[in-house]
Parts: C-alpha cells; structure tokens; sequence
C-alpha cells in the first residue's frame, strides 16, 4: 500500500438517497492511493448507491464528498477526467467487439491484451456475445489500461467462477501496487479480503464496523451472520 497521506476521494458525515428518502446516513469513507478498499454489506445495505454518491452521479443530501481534496458537486464525466473510474456490471458496448469497446475506451488492443491475455480470441468478437467472465475483464480492462487514480468497482464479480474472480480481483489489486486506490463492492467476501487493506461493512446505510482483514477475518464467521446476512452464490462462467 502507498500511502501518500492525501485520500484520493473521501466521505464526510454523507447523507444520500432518492427523492426524500434517506438510503445512506451520516457516512464516513476514504480511499488512499496504492490501497484496496472493500465494501461489503447485505442486499439493499446501500453499496451501490455509496458509489453512485463517491463518484458524482447521484447527490448528496447532506455532509460531503472531498475528490482529489476538493469539495463541490463535480458530475461524473469530468471526474473521470480528473482520473475517475467507475466499473458496473458488465458494462460494454454490446453491439460493438471486443477490439472497437477498447477503441472507444481509447485503449490500444497490446493494453488490454497484456492485462488479459483471454482476451486475445475474441477480439473480433461482437461483446454482447461474450461470457460473463470476458465481459467483465473487458470492462475492466478498459477502465485500468487507462491508469486512472482511482477505481470504483460495483460487483466485479457478481455471479462468476472462482477463477474468473481471482483473475479480476489480481489484477485489481496489481494496479493498486502500482498506486491505484481502489473501492471495491463485493460479496465474494473471503476472496476479496484476500486482497484488500482495508475494510468497511455497511448495514442500513451505516457504517457498521472497519477494520482490517486480518482483524475481520478473526470473526469473520460471526460477521457474515449478523452483518452481511448471506454468502455470495458463485455460478460457472
């Protein structure tokens, strides 16, 4: 982890939802380069709408968001700029191939392949046709081949095989060697502590517990029962 003393991006007493309801309440959060950060917590905790607030697409109702050390409601567009990275759910062009999604990402082809080298067969391949797996190393691909400071990632690994997401989450964790910071939603809890430095667990939009996985995983059995509520199902991909 290099930690330069400056977060990248952090949270501050965060308030946010949709409309007048509250989903995320009084929300303190940082990410600091060359760390990975997961954020775990149950279904309908508040993850994805935390990302959604950190990266500037959704408002927040009150507290605030410092980005590169500056506050203001700056959009998502122009934070990506300023080197912002934000990863869905298999987000692709699906009616494009592999090989024009890299060229609209303004990602060469050598990048990406030497990211994921899986990749290589299917370039001329339409990505809408792509498994879940090639989907998502593709998406990533194009954010991290773009050396952004920091990667926000929403289920990388949501309903693939355990190889797949340890390829994704290795090369996640790779680029945060290389100073990245990264914020990870995940509910591959075990695997993800595998590569993180530290951890928030998020319950009814608050932050429940932090820590590191070391001290996570002393309890880890306890957490996932009275804080996360499930395990993550795995499906072959």
């Amino acid at each position: 982890m290099h930690d330069t003393g400056q977060p990248l991006i952090e949270a501050r007493a965060l308030s946010a939802g949709y409309g007048t309801v509250p989903v995320l309440r009084d929300l303190d959060l940082e990410v600091r380069p060359g760390e990975v950060v997961a954020l775990l917590g149950p279904n309908g905790a508040g993850k994805s709408t935390t990302l959604r607030v950190l990266s500037g697409e959704l408002a927040p109702m009150s507290g605030e968001v410092r980005w590169l050390g500056g506050t203001g409601q700056a959009p998502l567009h122009r934070r990506a700029r300023e080197g912002l990275a934000y990863v869905g759910e298999r987000a692709v062009f699906t009616r494009l191939d592999t090989a024009d999604n890299l060229r609209v990402g303004r990602v060469t082809t050598d990048q990406a392949l030497a990211l994921f080298p899986e990749l290589e067969k299917r370039l001329r391949t339409g990505a809408g046709m792509l498994s879940g797996g090639e989907q998502q190393m593709l998406s990533l691909a194009r954010a991290l081949c773009r050396t952004p400071k920091l990667l926000l990632a929403d289920e990388l690994s949501l309903g693939l095989a355990p190889l797949v997401v340890d390829r994704l989450l290795r090369a996640v964790r790779e680029a945060a060697d290389r100073g990245l910071g990264a914020l990870l939603v995940e509910q591959h809890v075990r695997k993800v502590l595998d590569i993180a430095d530290r951890v928030y667990v998020l319950r009814r939009g608050r932050i429940v517990m932090t820590g590191t996985p070391k001290e996570l995983r002393a309890n880890l059995d306890e957490i996932e029962s009275s804080y996360l509520a499930h395990k993550a199902t795995v499906t072959t991909d």
